[in-house]
């Protein structure tokens, strides 16, 4: 019984020192400015709707195409 409560002691030391090094991690992280994120976050939504339209385009083209064989 007290070798397990050892073990559970050192297993909770554990956590403990990774939530730790955890949190000092994060405080080293250099955040993107609020400029930052908006610019990168147009970027993913014009790039988006680029390639759904280009998709869009080419699925419509096939279709056609299948139409006519067919």
């Amino acid at each position: 019984m007290v070798v397990y409560q050892l073990r559970g002691a050192k297993r909770m030391k554990k956590i403990l020192q990774f939530f730790r090094n955890s949190y000092a991690e994060l405080r080293r992280v250099v955040w993107p400015s609020r400029e930052q994120v908006a610019s990168s976050t147009k970027v993913v939504i014009v790039s988006t709707i680029l390639f759904a339209l280009v998709l869009g385009v080419v699925d419509f083209i096939l279709l056609k195409g299948i139409d006519l064989i067919f």
